[in-house]
């Protein structure tokens, strides 16, 4: 056993702020953390959170030598703090989602020969054919969505092939935006890798493959055959298939380490190289999703993690291919309606006190009497929605309703939206399934017990603080197993669990199920006359 525990697996995570790095061993076990701050630990970029905001306020990016940088500094403060590297059997990552590198032509011969006495930044700075990478922050390419749109008949075709309707930070576009406006440089490039591939190539000494999950966030792949789609190809850019080479799955691995982190940084030669990807599939790793589960991170904007089976994409939320089996999917819902709203109503309902929130939701009965509540402050995302809008239990408009009522129809309404829009993307509750809670509310028994009630599922909680990291040292240390058909949970089943928070009402199916029907009939009652 000693053995084992001295093996190591490292997951990186390139987000939009910071590189950040988790080191587990052979029992799952975090055994060092470490990271680099892009605005504070590498100044010279001139960063604010991690990218720079042009002139249109539109375009987003990030330079990609930051990334290089970043990279060579985490790695030498590794070492510096006394990390042995020569433990390290496999490494994995993730990148922020849909971010892409322009590799100049040339530059994988420069991947391959790189010299162990310089770092990575010097070494590779020139062989980038676009200097500042567009990210996920980017809404500058509404032109190119409705082109892509329209090129494959419609918004929900195109959900149909790649899981998502067209949405400007999606990669695909920004491609399409690049070849149109800068065709110099998009003829200059050799290879399109997403930032999660980018990082892989690095390790690798060679270009890394796009893996599955990430590349389902390009409105290009088809997420069933797993095959880039030949009208999205078409619709984007000339050569591209051949830019982006063919995707991989995501338990796959790559190749060995290059022989630059061996000499320089004293890895084995023997170190694997597992396919990186994207942050949000990272953390569904992370979090240990299986199928049949569902996270809910409820933070400023909420957000829905959902495994499922059977795909069925909408014009609302995102599906992915799975990143720990490549049988299955994920999905993604956001709302942007989250935490803000909730302090709101407790500000107005509560006099600002969550004890006095939480003894407002007790005092309700369960599906408070049939009063229904959507609160839209903002513009909502899913779906395209605003205002508050209040309903009796014979689904009348009404203008107010009483303190507690209004809070218990806020957290009620949060909820039952989250299950309507899952169970349109094809989630199902099946026996077993759990809800993980993380976020700030999730420190609230009294909302989680809402949040149970509705899912019919016990609630857990999980500290996620760094879960698209650990996730990715999970996903290095499974892909050495995946092979011989261990599959993902069993390999991490020894990691540290989830805590049962709360379990469901007996009577909660018998009132919420009439519920769910209701809300999701009056919230397209309220599209509708929104739009009228």
């Amino acid at each position: 056993m000693a053995a084992q525990t001295d093996s190591c697996y490292l997951g990186f995570d390139f987000s939009t702020q910071q590189l950040k790095v988790v080191a587990i061993d052979g029992n799952l076990q975090v055994t060092h953390q470490n990271n680099v701050q892009f605005d504070s630990d590498l100044p010279e970029f001139r960063t604010q959170g991690g990218v720079h905001i042009h002139e249109d306020r539109l375009t987003v990016t990030s330079p990609v030598c930051m990334w290089l940088k970043a990279l060579d500094l985490i790695l030498e403060k590794m070492k510096n703090a006394g990390f042995d590297f020569s433990h390290v059997k496999a490494v994995s990552g993730s990148g922020q989602q849909h971010g892409s590198v322009y590799w100049k032509k040339g530059a994988r011969q420069a991947l391959q020969h790189l010299d162990p006495g310089r770092d990575l930044h010097s070494l590779l700075q020139g062989n980038f054919a676009v200097q500042d990478s567009p990210v996920w922050m980017d809404s500058s390419t509404a032109e190119q969505c409705q082109y892509l749109e329209s090129a494959v008949g419609g918004a929900q075709q195109l959900a149909d092939i790649t899981g998502s309707r067209a949405y400007e930070r999606f990669t695909g576009n920004q491609i399409a935006k690049i070849h149109q406006f800068q065709p110099d440089k998009y003829n200059e490039t050799e290879r399109i890798s997403l930032v999660s591939s980018f990082a892989a190539s690095l390790f690798l000494g060679n270009y890394a493959a796009i893996d599955y999950s990430d590349g389902s966030g390009m409105n290009l792949m088809d997420i069933f055959t797993k095959q880039w789609s030949e009208p999205c190809l078409k619709a984007t850019a000339p050569q591209l298939a051949e830019k982006l080479s063919d995707p991989t799955p995501s338990t796959v691995v790559l190749g060995f380490v290059s022989h630059y982190f061996v000499k320089r940084f004293g890895f084995p030669e023997d170190c694997k190289v597992v396919a990186f990807t994207g942050d949000n599939p990272g953390s569904l790793a992370g979090m240990r999703l299986q199928e049949g589960d569902i996270a809910v991170s409820l933070g400023t904007s909420d957000t829905v993690f959902l495994w499922i089976k059977e795909p069925r994409p909408t014009l609302e939320g995102h599906i992915f291919c799975n990143p720990v089996d490549n049988l299955s999917y994920m999905a993604l819902i956001c709302y942007k309606n989250g935490s803000l709203t909730r302090e709101r109503i407790r500000n107005e309902c509560a006099g600002g006190s969550w004890e006095g929130f939480s003894r407002a939701l007790r005092s309700v009965p369960m599906g408070n009497n049939g009063n229904i509540g959507i609160y839209f402050d903002a513009v909502e995302i899913t779906p395209p929605a605003v205002g508050i809008h209040r309903f009796d239990q014979h689904d009348r408009r009404v203008a107010t309703f009483t303190q507690e009522v209004e809070i218990r129809a806020l957290v009620e309404g949060q909820f039952l939206a989250k299950r309507v829009h899952a169970q349109k993307l094809g989630y199902k509750i099946i026996p077993g399934t759990r809800v993980l809670a993380t976020g700030g509310a999730s420190s609230n028994k009294d909302i989680l017990q809402v949040l149970s009630d509705i899912f019919s599922a016990p609630v857990y909680t999980i500290d996620v603080a760094n879960s698209a990291c650990l996730g990715c040292a999970y996903r290095a240390m499974h892909a050495l197993v995946a092979g011989m058909g261990v599959s993902f949970s069993e390999a991490v089943r020894k990691a540290p669990g989830a805590q049962l928070a709360v379990t469901p009402s007996p009577e909660a199916e018998e009132v919420y199920g009439p519920l769910l029907k209701r809300y999701a009939e009056l919230e397209e009652k309220v599209l509708k006359d929104i739009k009228l």
